[in-house]
């Protein structure tokens, strides 16, 4: 019991080690030997659990898909209406990305063509599909504007919220991401929510945003 409890600690190191490379440094420039003396293992605990560096991106990959899931579960099961659980989620996603690298690499990583192994499937397939679910439901609701296109405003939606954290890798630090997702909704809530429901949304992404620094 003991060893098989060491051997997921060392797993769990490993795979934190690599996504902190991979996240900083991108996976085709970090290699095993990077993520060895990063995660202070040997070569032969690193060859113990992953044969090739794939086999991590992949764990990784699958790790964030878990959180993903659970996170969602989580939002949906508090009752709010779609835009909120959209919002919350997309809130949610930023927060585990200021928290944990695995979240944060498993973004580059998407971003960087890496082969997503069946089933699992390509984040962004997921989140697009989450959030046109979202939108038509809204569109329900009165929550947003009847005569939109939910499919464009869903890729829109995923392309700005993909498109602030791979901007903001460069240009600022992580612990930034809570905001510029707070910015983000203030835009979107501009030309997708009528006049009479904006204070409510606007409200909530700020308080949303204040929630994660504050935590």
């Amino acid at each position: 019991m003991a060893r098989q409890l060491r051997a997921e600690q060392t797993r769990a190191t490993i795979i934190t080690a690599a996504a902190d490379l991979f996240d900083r440094h991108g996976y085709e420039s970090t290699s095993l030997s990077d993520i060895v003396a990063h995660a202070k293992v040997t070569k032969g605990a690193l060859y113990f659990h992953f044969a090739a560096k794939e086999d991590l991106a992949q764990a990784i990959l699958e790790l964030n898909a878990r959180a993903g899931k659970q996170l969602v579960a989580e939002v949906e099961s508090r009752g709010y209406s779609s835009l909120e659980a959209l919002m919350r989620t997309t809130f949610g996603v930023a927060r585990l990305a200021v928290e944990d690298p695995v979240p944060r690499a498993a973004l580059r990583l998407a971003t960087a063509d890496i082969a997503v192994r069946p089933p699992l499937r390509h984040p962004f397939t997921e989140w697009l599909e989450f959030a046109t679910r979202k939108f038509t439901a809204a569109v329900r609701e009165s929550d947003v504007h009847s005569d939109l296109d939910v499919g464009v405003v869903a890729h829109s939606l995923v392309s700005f919220f993909v498109g602030t954290r791979v901007a903001g890798r460069s240009l600022e630090p992580v612990g930034r991401l809570p905001r510029r997702i707070a910015e983000m909704w203030h835009l979107l809530i501009r030309g997708l929510v009528p006049v009479h429901r904006r204070p409510r949304y606007v409200t909530l992404a700020t308080q949303l945003e204040r929630e994660i620094r504050t935590a």
